[in-house]
């Protein structure tokens, strides 16, 4: 399998360093809000990587964690006069609440930052007796120009980041480029006690200690979402290595924006969908099922438009899934046993080829869309197997056993490693009723207009109408009624 590593911006040969394990790290969401489509990518993403690596036979020990203690959480406990604990135990129950929809595996290790309060402090501890921190007036930095190899996953240079710098003259620091590993408690804060004061740990510091906790000092891969790469990963990758010395992640793998009119979805531009907004509408296997459909290194472009036509090619998928399963149940037990026609097995051959071709394309660098292709290809040959062998003619055992091989194939790869469910999940629709309410209501007041011989209302009423397709007729008796053109 390859797997293009965003540090050495190549694909590579993926090679996990203990046999048959893979270990992966990915950064959770800060628990200040709901979390919106953006946020959901990379879980759906890294939740497939791992899939995949299970239908390979491999073991995963997955850590994804959440930061629960961050400016924004306090900030927004403030604004609803609520704890910062209060605040961050609703939000993650609404992740799970909405992750559950995306049929997100349960199989995944989920720290908590205040959880690892002991393991942050003993890293900076560690840093600073490793030459690589230094505190000052409660404070404490990471000395990011004596780390050399310091901005090399963002492929920065040292001279090019301090172009431009700005350094509020508050900062107490010895150079404008160091970043924080511990802060000093400020009025009404949360807090921790540590060597150096109360305070509470830098952003950074969080993921290096609980990766180090979880997966040791190198493990396998690192994900999260492309605006992760700088400051973020680059901190980490600078904090691990000079605490430990170890390599830490040896691939870092990074997923796209999702994008809404070609801006990056994010709740600092307030362009973004919440999740739960998007499940009232679409069912979590069109969501998997829409971000699946695009590579996940390229941007994704959110529309309503697009999430009908993936609704609509789920339901496709589930009708021929659905109809497989019919046919199997319909003929097991009652077909005939004889030798296999050339037909039945030119069709398991293509089965097997379909395999392999998904195979192909997984390991290519996960490449979701190419393997849904090999995907849709197969229930196409599938329902022409059916058409032509169980529609026409004697049915043998050999061609439903056939068939159960393409069933159960599709099914492990839509459910195992998709994990899509192949149930379309019904939503109450009151659509028609309310559409028929409102155009009562406004017979209603354009009657009212007539009978006040406000004619230029009653008219901008219908005509109104009938640019949205609904033709009014006033009757003689005075009655009006409509059609829906």
């Amino acid at each position: 399998m390859k797997l293009y590593n965003t540090m050495t911006n190549e694909l590579e040969e993926f090679k996990t360093i203990e046999e048959n394990k893979v270990k992966m790290y990915v950064c959770g969401p800060t628990v200040y809000n709901y979390i919106h489509l953006g946020n959901a990518r990379p879980i759906v993403v890294f939740d497939t990587l791992a899939r995949y690596f299970k239908y390979k036979g491999l073991e995963v020990d997955f850590v994804q964690n959440f930061t629960d203690v961050d400016d924004k959480i306090i900030n927004r406990a403030n604004e609803e006069g609520i704890t910062p604990e209060e605040l961050t135990l609703k939000y993650i129950n609404g992740f799970f609440e909405d992750t559950e929809a995306l049929n997100i595996s349960q199989d995944v290790k989920r720290p908590k930052v205040t959880e690892n309060m002991d393991e942050i402090i003993d890293i900076i501890k560690k840093l600073i007796e490793n030459g690589f921190a230094y505190e000052k007036d409660g404070n404490v930095f990471f000395k990011v120009k004596k780390y050399e190899d310091y901005g090399k996953l963002s492929n920065q240079k040292i001279d090019e980041l301090e172009t431009g710098i700005r350094v509020s003259i508050t900062e107490d620091k010895d150079d404008p480029l160091d970043f924080a590993l511990w802060k000093k408690k400020k009025d009404g804060e949360i807090y921790w006690d540590s060597p150096w004061g109360q305070g509470r740990p830098g952003w950074h510091i969080e993921c290096s200690a609980m990766s180090k906790k979880y997966l040791g000092d190198t493990f396998d891969i690192h994900g999260g979402g492309q605006d992760l790469i700088f400051p973020h990963h680059e901190n980490e990758i600078a904090q691990s290595r000079c605490a430990y010395h170890g390599e830490f992640a040896r691939y870092w793998i990074h997923n796209g924006f999702v994008q809404v009119d070609g801006d990056k979805m994010s709740k600092s531009l307030g362009n973004f969908f919440l999740l739960r907004e998007v499940l009232e509408k679409f069912s979590g296997n069109v969501v998997r099922l829409f971000i699946l459909s695009t590579h996940y290194r390229k941007p994704i472009n959110f529309s309503f438009e697009n999430m009908e036509d993936t609704k609509k090619t789920l339901q496709n998928v589930v009708n021929s899934i659905n109809k497989f399963e019919e046919t199997i149940g319909k003929f097991s037990g009652s077909e005939k046993k004889g030798e296999i026609s050339s037909e039945t097995e030119k069709f398991i051959q293509s089965v097997n080829d379909f395999d392999e071709k998904f195979v192909s394309a997984m390991d290519e660098d996960m490449n979701t869309p190419q393997a849904l292709s090999t995907i849709f290809n197969q229930i196409r040959e599938t329902n022409k197997f059916v058409n032509e062998v169980f529609e026409n003619g004697e049915v043998t055992f050999e061609d439903v056993e056939a068939l159960k091989k393409s069933y159960d194939s599709l099914k492990i790869k839509l459910q195992n490693v998709f994990g899509i469910d192949l149930v379309i999940e019904k939503k109450s629709d009151n659509s028609s009723e309310l559409t028929n309410n409102l155009i009562e209501l406004l017979l209603k007041l354009r009657s009212d207009a007539r009978k006040e011989r406000n004619f230029k209302l009653s008219d901008e009423i219908r005509d109104e109408m009938k640019k949205l397709g609904v033709a009014i007729k006033d009757n003689k008796d005075g009655s009006t009624s409509f059609e829906i053109e």
